[in-house]
C-alpha cells in the first residue's frame, strides 16, 4: 500500500478540519464523507475533491476500497458507529471521548477486538512536537524519575451554552486531554484523584451542573504526583503548558506564540500573547495523528494512541466527577472494579 483510503463520518467543525488536512496529504486518500445532513457540503470544494458524499453508511461499509474511517460525529453516536464499522472490517480513528458511558465504551472496544481492526483515539496532543519531546526526554531518563507533573490547560473563551449542555462536563470534554497527557508523560498509572472546582466565569456552567475552573491532583502508582489546572477562560489566549520535574532535573514545554520575539525597553518587556485558537496551536498535531493512523494501516503496525488509552482517560474523567460530587479523593480501583 502506498496510501490509506479513508472516509470521514461527521462533517462538522472537527470533521472539516480533518477533511482539509487529509486533502493535503500524500499518504491518505479521502474517498467518502458521511453525514446525516449533506446540504452544507453542496457547492463546496469538497464536492469536487471527494468522490462520495452521502448520508447512507452502507456506501462506506460496502466499499472494499475504503480501509478506514474517521468518526467525527457527536459523542453519543460514537459507540454505534464503532461497532458498525468494526463489523465491516474497517480500521477506525475516533475523536475523544469514545462514549459517555463505560459500558458503551467497553462494548465498542470489544467489537474492535473481535473484528481485529485497528482503533486509534483522537488525543492529538500526543502528536504535538513540543509535548512529544518532553515525553521522550522523560522516557530516556534524562531528568531521572518523575516526581511532579504539572499541566496547565486553559481555553481562551467559554463554549456556547448549547455546547455545554451536551459536552459531558468539563472533565469529559476538556480535561480528558490532560488526563491522557499526564498518563503519557508519567508512564505510570493513576492511583488516586482529587478535585477542587469553582464557577468563576459564567453562569452557563452552573446552570448545567458543570464547572468552569478546577484544580485536580493525582497520585500515581509509583508514588509520584500530578497537578492539572483548568479554566474555561484565559483572556490572554490558549494557555497550554506542561512540566515534568524529576530526580535529575526537569523538562517543560511553554506556550506557542505567533513569534518568539521579546522586546525590552525602559518602559516594559513585551512578548506576544499565546496563540488564541486551538487549531492554530495544534493543527500540526492534527495532521500528524492522521498520518500516523495511515501508517499503522499501511504497515500493519500498532496505533500510537489506543482504545485502552481512551478508556483509561474516560475512567479518570469519571473519577474526577465523583471526587467533585462527593468532595473526597477517589481511588481508581473504585471505577476499574466496575468497568
Amino acid at each position: 500500500m502506498d496510501k490509506a483510503v479513508v472516509a470521514i463520518v461527521g462533517a462538522g467543525k472537527i470533521g472539516q478540519i480533518h477533511i482539509d488536512n487529509i486533502l493535503g496529504m500524500n499518504n491518505v486518500e479521502l474517498k467518502a464523507i458521511l453525514d446525516v445532513y449533506t446540504d452544507h457540503l453542496q457547492g463546496t470544494a469538497y464536492e469536487k475533491a471527494v468522490p462520495i458524499i452521502t448520508n447512507n453508511p452502507e456506501d462506506i461499509t460496502n466499499d472494499p476500497e475504503i480501509d478506514g474511517v474517521l468518526i467525527c460525529t457527536s459523542t453519543d453516536t460514537h459507540a454505534a458507529f464503532i461497532e458498525l464499522f468494526a463489523n465491516a472490517g474497517k480500521h477506525i480513528f475516533c475523536e475523544k471521548p469514545i462514549s459517555f458511558k463505560t459500558e458503551e465504551t467497553k462494548r465498542a472496544l470489544d467489537a474492535v477486538d473481535k473484528a481485529g481492526v485497528k482503533f486509534q483515539i483522537g488525543f492529538n496532543r500526543r502528536f504535538d512536537r513540543h509535548f512529544r519531546k518532553v515525553q521522550e526526554t522523560v522516557r530516556e531518563g534524562e531528568i531521572g524519575n518523575p516526581h511532579i507533573i504539572k499541566i496547565t490547560s486553559r481555553d481562551p473563551q467559554p463554549p456556547p451554552e448549547e455546547y455545554v449542555k451536551r459536552s459531558g462536563g468539563m472533565f469529559m470534554d476538556m480535561t480528558i486531554h490532560d488526563f491522557d497527557m499526564i498518563r503519557y508523560l508519567s508512564g505510570s498509572e493513576v492511583k488516586e484523584i482529587s478535585v477542587k472546582s469553582a464557577n468563576l466565569i459564567d453562569d452557563r456552567f452552573e446552570r448545567n451542573n458543570d464547572v468552569d475552573t478546577a484544580i485536580i491532583t493525582l497520585t500515581f502508582e509509583d508514588g509520584s504526583l500530578g497537578v492539572i489546572d483548568n479554566s474555561r477562560q484565559a483572556v490572554y489566549g490558549y494557555d497550554q503548558r506542561i512540566e515534568v520535574f524529576g530526580s535529575k532535573g526537569s523538562a517543560e514545554a511553554e506556550n506557542e506564540r505567533p513569534t518568539n520575539v521579546k522586546i525590552s525597553t525602559k518602559e516594559a518587556i513585551t512578548v506576544d500573547h499565546p496563540k488564541y485558537f486551538f487549531l492554530e496551536r495544534y493543527n500540526d498535531a492534527y495532521i500528524e495523528e492522521i498520518k500516523q493512523f495511515a501508517i499503522a494501516i499501511m504497515k500493519n503496525s500498532p496505533v500510537a494512541c489506543s482504545g485502552e488509552d481512551g478508556l483509561k482517560a474516560e475512567l479518570l474523567a469519571r473519577a474526577a466527577q465523583l471526587s467533585l460530587e462527593e468532595n473526597r479523593s477517589v481511588p481508581l480501583t473504585e471505577l476499574t472494579a466496575k468497568a
